[in-house]
């Protein structure tokens, strides 16, 4: 299949009881045995469900690779990740993650002896250089949340594989609809399903994918140990987005396309990030590596700091104040006191995320819309 028929009719079959063409929700925590040790398949939620099944082996195919496994967040997947390391080994990780990475990384994992070095991917030469005897991973976000760094993902999957590493990449942003960094040698991708993969607001997930066997048995084994399992109704509800991914994705691409030229334009802005303009620095590297555009997600900063970005966020109508991105509604966010706003200041500065740093979701509202709104909110930030 292609890609746009995977997304609707991947691991999808009619119900063979009843015929219905969505797949039933397995509403079930526990299973009955025929008897003593014979299942029919499935013995536990925890352990698997036939509605999970059906979203890993979809989304598996959406990929285009074997395996996956399904979390409940996205941040019980990167947690899933980093469980099948021991203390002392060491990660060599992007420096632009997502604030809830850096307080997991920073806060939690490194108690319990994992050791982190932060460097800017985008140039594989800070990778290599950050690679020690106790290095076991480097895990990359392409694009970063919020700077949008690009990274070459086949540079820097080879010089994680000369080195013996395994290779991650946190693809949330791009979605296989632009990218899928297996290709490329990624051993591990991630998605947050919160998400475009759902793209509608209405379920926490996430989700980790892989053509290996070995570790789609270590993360499975993790999944089973741990328990940070999605309901049999989340599960639905993401199988039931990623059926229009390819429409809304189109849309929100486009949509970001004419929202990024505006803001590179106006006399307000200061500076535009966004992999689809000529001036992002790794635009040349965006646009070998991600097919049909460069997702919804831009970043920029007004020419009055940070208190213009607050009165622009606080004076938009239609786009929404909120935490969250990449559903169909267009949403606005200051990383600085929200996603972010763990982070050590002096750590945000030292990344280039400054506190009049705003990150705009892109929906799939139309275009005019969402330029008449940051219209009127520009004209009362000046």
């Amino acid at each position: 299949m292609r890609f746009d028929t995977r997304c609707v009719r991947a691991a999808i079959e009619p119900d063979p009881v009843t015929g219905a063409i969505v797949p039933p929700i397995y509403q079930s925590a526990t299973f009955v045995l025929p008897e003593v040790g014979r299942d029919l398949g499935f013995d536990y939620t925890r352990s698997s469900n036939p509605t999970r099944q059906v979203l890993e082996e979809q989304m598996a195919a959406i990929e285009g690779v074997k395996y996956g496994t399904a979390f409940a967040s996205g941040m019980s997947a990167v947690d899933a990740v980093t469980r099948i390391f021991k203390a002392g080994d060491h990660i060599v990780s992007s420096d632009d993650v997502y604030g809830g990475v850096s307080r997991l990384f920073n806060k939690i994992l490194t108690n319990f002896g994992l050791e982190f070095t932060y460097v800017d991917t985008s140039d594989p030469a800070n990778v290599e250089s950050a690679i020690r005897p106790a290095t076991k991973m480097v895990w990359v976000e392409t694009p970063t949340n919020p700077l949008l760094k690009v990274t070459d993902i086949e540079a820097v999957g080879r010089i994680a594989h000369e080195h013996g590493l395994l290779f991650g990449v946190d693809s949330t942003f791009a979605t296989p609809y632009h990218l899928r960094p297996a290709a490329y040698g990624a051993d591990i991708v991630m998605h947050s399903t919160t998400k475009y993969l759902s793209g509608h607001n209405l379920i926490i997930g996430g989700i980790l994918l892989t053509d290996r066997a070995d570790l789609d048995e270590k993360l499975k084994y993790v999944q089973k140990s741990v328990g940070a399992v999605p309901s049999p109704f989340d599960c639905w509800l993401i199988m039931e987005g990623l059926k229009t991914l390819s429409l809304r994705m189109a849309r929100h691409t486009d949509n970001a396309r004419r929202v990024a030229s505006y803001l590179e334009s106006h006399p307000n802005v200061a500076r535009v990030i966004f992999p689809g303009l000529e001036s992002h620095p790794m635009h040349q590297v965006a646009a070998r590596q991600m097919e049909n555009g460069f997702s919804g997600m831009i970043s920029f900063e007004l020419e009055g700091g940070s208190a213009a970005g607050i009165q622009l966020m606080n004076s938009v109508k239609l786009c929404a104040l909120a935490e969250s991105l990449g559903a169909v509604e267009t949403m606005i966010t200051h990383p600085a006191s929200m996603t972010h706003a763990e982070v050590p200041e002096d750590e945000r500065r030292a990344r280039g995320l400054g506190d009049g740093l705003v990150r705009l979701s892109v929906g799939i509202e139309d275009a005019e819309d969402i330029l008449e709104d940051l219209e009127q909110a520009l004209a009362r930030a000046q």
